[in-house]
């Protein structure tokens, strides 16, 4: 079993991953950072190893019971029986690699140690990102020329032709401008002729004109209901006007009489249901509105002036 790639794919989702029975890697964010001034290298994750970190937290396990398609028991066997082997191997004065990771040995005092490998970048924010040299910029002396003076000898004796065809051009726009006013002048005074025609004939018209009615439409008497009454059944109260009058217009569509009605010591646009003479009245009428409608409506004591 190739543990190492295993522990490999967990470094790049986990700040720790325990080798049960044999010591946990740890990584910690580094920013990206400049060497010697010219060679850039991207964040990245340091790696570590603790020795003392052995208790199995599942994780390893987990993932190779799932890749290997192994129960969770044979998995965390075959990860004992791998370390075991790991630590045979370090008393031979062996050195025991992970591929990608690092490899392990033992010290004079024989105790183990890790030395990363430094190959990987375990940060997946940065995948894709290596470390590059920018050289630094020769900019160079810049030199600077004199200017040298252009004679325009020759220019001179092409003056007076020019002056003469600039002179006509002048002439013929201006005959153009005068014609084109001319025509402007005539167009308007047609236009005028035809408008005031077109005026009498319109008067003349609505003058011959005669309506008669034989069956005059009955006259309807509309009744505009009157807010009175000082207790008010309030459903919100507004920052903005234009809130105010879509709440309104909801509230009527619902069936309710609603208005705004005015505007308070806060500067809120009072939004209410109804309006009515007593007190018994408008508590009902809160009572059946919180049960049904809206539970945070309120009731407000206040003259109106009609």
């Amino acid at each position: 079993m190739e543990l190492s790639s295993y522990i490999k794919d967990l470094l790049y989702r986990y700040e720790c991953v325990i080798l049960p029975g044999f010591g946990a890697f740890l990584t910690q964010y580094q920013s990206a950072k400049i060497e010697n001034d010219r060679i850039f290298h991207p964040p990245s994750k340091t790696l570590s190893f603790n020795r003392q970190l052995q208790a199995n937290d599942g994780i390893l396990a987990n993932y190779v019971a799932s890749n290997l398609g192994c129960s969770y028991e044979l998995a965390l066997q075959k990860i004992r029986t791998y370390t075991a082997g790991m630590s045979l191997s370090l008393a031979e004065d062996n050195t025991v690699t992970f591929q990608g990771i690092g490899d392990f040995s033992l010290n004079k005092e024989r105790k183990i140690q890790f030395a990363p490998s430094g190959k990987e970048n375990f940060n997946p924010a940065s995948f894709g990102l290596t470390s590059f040299d920018a050289p630094a910029i020769d900019r160079g002396i810049v030199s600077e020329d004199k200017l040298v003076a252009l004679h325009r000898e020759k220019q001179r004796t092409s003056i007076p032709w020019a002056r003469y065809a600039a002179v006509g051009l002048i002439a013929i726009a201006l005959g153009g401008f005068t014609g084109m006013k001319i025509y402007e002048n005539s167009v308007e005074e047609f236009n005028m002729a035809e408008r005031n025609k077109a005026n009498l004939l319109l008067e003349d018209q609505i003058q011959e004109a005669t309506f008669v009615v034989e069956n005059p439409l009955p006259i309807f008497n509309l009744s505009v209901p009157e807010y009175s009454g000082k207790y008010h059944v309030v459903a919100g109260a507004f920052r903005f006007e234009a809130n105010a009058q879509k709440k309104v217009r909801l509230l009527v569509e619902e069936g309710f009489p609603a208005r705004i009605l005015g505007v308070n010591k806060y500067g809120l646009h009072q939004v209410v249901y109804q309006s009515y003479p007593t007190q018994e009245a408008a508590y009902r009428a809160l009572r059946e509105i919180q049960a049904t409608n809206n539970a945070q409506a309120w009731l407000l004591v206040q003259e109106v002036a009609q």
